[in-house]
């Protein structure tokens, strides 16, 4: 039976971090097409910070920018992957890591970066879970501390990812996206609806958010799954 779990959790770890474990499948390649579309969209400005956004849950923004974080780091980028969604945290999952401690410790410093960040078993991606879900989220992305914070590992890291929680369902994306140089907006085929994705995406350009470009996640079209497309 342990066996049985064991082998079980290995597969959804792969599953998951696809451009890892399997990088030759056309998956993979597809996130490599992100990567280098985020790249070209520097031509003119410096983008290092990027946040990862959705409409809703369950459109696959966590996934998405995991793997995203893997194919930068196969790249020899240093890269660190926070997970801002403080109110449904998933980031630790993904890469089977304990969430005791983390950005909530250190925005209400209570922690140092250097006690909570992790080491993942990839090389160059750093991991920085959410911590225990505190009671005021948007107050705690808000603050002097976090904007201190993202100053602070902007100094190390050559690309920092922020998994945010999705846009329709609480103001913390219109908070982090004055924090970083981009977003990207995941919308999932045959599940996210027109108008509430346009709702999204009209609130981000409220506060000005910077979106680099939209993933269309879980297209059936020529066996491709994840699809890009960017914003002028």
């Amino acid at each position: 039976m342990a066996r049985k779990k064991l082998k079980k959790k290995l597969s959804d770890n792969r599953r998951s971090l696809v451009a890892e474990f399997d990088r030759r499948s056309t998956v993979s390649e597809q996130f490599r097409t992100l990567r280098t579309n985020i790249q070209f969209a520097a031509i003119d400005r410096k983008i290092k910070k990027i946040m990862i956004t959705s409409t809703t849950t369950g459109e696959g923004k966590s996934t998405i920018i995991a793997n995203l974080g893997v194919v930068l780091a196969q790249q020899n980028n240093k890269v660190l992957l926070v997970d801002t969604d403080m109110r449904k945290p998933t980031i630790h999952y993904t890469f089977k890591l304990p969430n005791h401690v983390g950005l909530s410790h250190i925005i209400t410093r209570q922690a140092r970066v250097e006690d909570v960040v992790v080491e993942t078993s990839i090389l160059r991606l750093d991991v920085i879970t959410s911590g225990p879900i505190p009671p005021n989220p948007s107050e705690l992305l808000g603050s002097k501390s976090m904007a201190e914070f993202v100053n602070n590992v902007s100094k190390s890291y050559d690309y920092i990812l922020f998994d945010a929680p999705p846009v329709n369902a609480v103001t913390d994306p219109q908070v982090i996206s004055g924090l970083v140089d981009g977003t990207v907006f995941v919308i999932r085929s045959g599940q996210t609806e027109e108008r509430h994705a346009k709702q999204a995406l009209e609130s981000l350009r409220k506060v000005d958010a910077k979106i680099l470009g939209v993933v269309l996640n879980e297209r059936e079209l020529e066996k491709e799954v994840n699809y890009y497309y960017g914003e002028s």
